[in-house]
């Protein structure tokens, strides 16, 4: 089948989910929920053979996490589509009203975008979350993976398509496009006007290509090329902790910290401590000449290597003189995604969030809050970089869009 005729099957559902209610929404997430869990078997078996081919043309450690399944990680995918149910329901909700002087009743209230299109990178929860957001929020997801998932795609969206039919809803609320060639990539970004949204998550070539060779509408969501700074005024043992969390919790993400900046004022207290806190969690620090007089071990950083989203056990570092330097160094290299400050100075941390260009600022804390379910969405399709309509983890609310209803009583205009 070809993409714009899913892309049409897609529109005719989302013509009703754009009219039914919240229990029935509820109701099919409930049923996916169920039926992942009842269906875990099948989902481990496809699982287990995209990740045999990708040992086999040796995939990273990163990306093979990424892309593995079990027992555990569905049902944490069926608790997450159980949660989603129990949000409030976006669609019809009035973001503001009022009666204008001449009796009008004006409301502006949130209606689906209608048919989203989501490409991705080797995330077998990504087509289960999206599935379940877009079905909540109204929307009808069209969901392209890639190669590497192909199997474990195929069996979860089989399951939830009959999950959906099974609670009375459209089965092609949810479709998968094929991804064995890049054709379905292209014709998705053609689809203006069967598609209303795309949504890429991956790589920087990924999002890259999507933003600049599509001609349907696109909400970016880009790299991590997240920084911790150690600012002068920092407390020494919550800046380890927080550092090592921000990179070692889990080396995959997009809100893993890539680079370490450190106030020269506190370097010589610090970084022996953090360089052998890293050692010992096994992390390979890329670090500038300053960084380096601490510690044989540290390999010299490039300047690629500061602009480096890693998700692997490395992380970049440098010294920096003034915090003024830091948001320097910020703005060059970073992504505009998460940047956290370690300080116990007020004014320093005022002067860093007010100055840092990103969707996220942390204030002593780790970079890893970034995230719809941190954040207490309980959702999330993505965490966006960009400035229009959507910035930082898009929960419910951002897969929507608005309309106005005008209310009047024979109002003619004169």
């Amino acid at each position: 089948m070809s993409v714009n005729e899913q892309a049409r099957r897609a529109r005719e559902a989302a013509s009703v989910l754009a009219t039914v209610t919240r229990t029935a929404k509820d109701g099919a997430l409930q049923a996916m929920a169920d039926a992942l869990v009842a269906r875990t078997p099948e989902i481990l078996t496809a699982n287990e053979a995209d990740l045999a081919a990708g040992r086999e043309a040796g995939l990273s450690t990163a990306v093979l996490d990424r892309l593995a399944l079990s027992t555990e990680r569905v049902a944490g995918i069926a608790d997450a589509l159980r949660q989603m149910a129990a949000l409030p329901d976006p669609v019809g909700e009035v973001v503001r009203g009022t009666t204008l002087p001449n009796g009008l009743e004006l409301r502006q209230v949130r209606v689906p975008f209608g048919v989203v299109g989501i490409i991705y990178e080797a995330r077998p929860n990504v087509t289960v979350d999206a599935a379940g957001i877009c079905l909540k929020s109204g929307n009808a997801a069209l969901l392209r993976g890639s190669s590497s998932a192909a199997r474990s795609n195929a069996a979860l969206v089989a399951v939830l398509r009959d999950a959906v039919a099974g609670a009375g809803l459209p089965a092609d609320a949810v479709q998968l496009l094929d991804a064995s060639s890049r054709d379905s990539v292209k014709e998705l970004m053609r689809a203006r006007g069967l598609v209303d949204v795309l949504i890429p998550r991956g790589g920087a070539s990924l999002i890259r290509t999507v933003v600049e060779e599509s001609t349907v509408p696109v909400i970016e969501t880009g790299v991590g090329n997240c920084h911790v700074y150690v600012d002068a005024a920092a407390d020494l043992q919550k800046a380890v902790a927080i550092t090592l969390n921000a990179k070692t919790q889990r080396l995959s993400t997009c809100n893993t910290a890539e680079s370490l900046l450190v106030h020269a004022d506190i370097a010589d207290a610090f970084l022996p401590t953090m360089l052998a806190a890293f050692a010992a969690a096994g992390v390979t620090v890329h670090g500038d000449e300053r960084v380096r007089a601490f510690s044989d071990a540290v390999v010299p950083a490039t300047d690629e290597d500061f602009g480096t989203e890693y998700l692997s056990a490395d992380i970049s570092a440098a010294v920096v003189d003034s915090l003024s330097d830091a948001v320097g160094h910020i703005r060059r290299y970073g992504s505009g995604h998460t940047e956290a400050i370690v300080t116990d100075s007020t004014t320093a941390a005022r002067e860093f969030v007010a100055r840092v260009d990103a969707a996220a600022v942390m204030v002593n804390a780790s970079t890893r809050f970034t995230d719809g379910g941190e954040f207490g969405f309980g959702a999330e399709i993505g965490i966006s970089t960009q400035k229009l309509h959507a910035r930082g983890p898009m929960g419910l609310p951002e897969l929507t869009s608005t309309k106005y209803v005008v209310t009047g009583d024979g109002h003619i205009r004169t």
